[in-house]
């Protein structure tokens, strides 16, 4: 199941896309849902993954630390795509949560299409570095 695209305007990430782009960015994502301690992504696995929180709250822990929470319109899983590969840190759901989930390859199609949203992706890449 795809997110409705006005749902989509809600999140920052995507708030300034034109009602055609909002409704390509819907038909890349798929709605995931998940109980409160589920662990979203394991800290050192492949990441295929990009994900935007709709409604909830996540812990991203890495070696055991709480080092960020999330909330609805944050997103997590781009490291993986802009570095080695491997996901750098675990992101634990802390309470139940909704989520956007779209795969690498769109992700990439993200990138090429709408670079106002990639640089938004890529200055928040930046800062989580910096943090780590």
């Amino acid at each position: 199941m795809h997110p409705r695209p006005d749902h989509l305007r809600a999140i920052p990430l995507f708030a300034d896309l034109t009602d055609e782009q909002l409704q390509t960015v819907s038909s890349w994502l798929d709605v995931r849902t998940e109980d409160e301690g589920r662990r979203l992504v394991p800290e050192g696995a492949s990441g295929y993954d990009f994900f935007v929180i709709a409604e909830g709250t996540a812990d991203v822990v890495r070696g055991g630390t709480v080092i960020a929470s999330l909330g609805s319109g944050d997103f997590f899983g781009e490291m993986a795509f802009t570095g080695d590969g491997h996901r750098v840190a675990d992101v634990v759901a802390t309470s139940p949560i909704t989520l956007y989930d779209m795969f690498g390859t769109n992700f990439r199609q993200l990138e090429m299409g709408m670079p106002e949203v990639a640089e938004e992706i890529q200055r928040t890449v930046e800062e989580r570095r910096k943090a780590l």
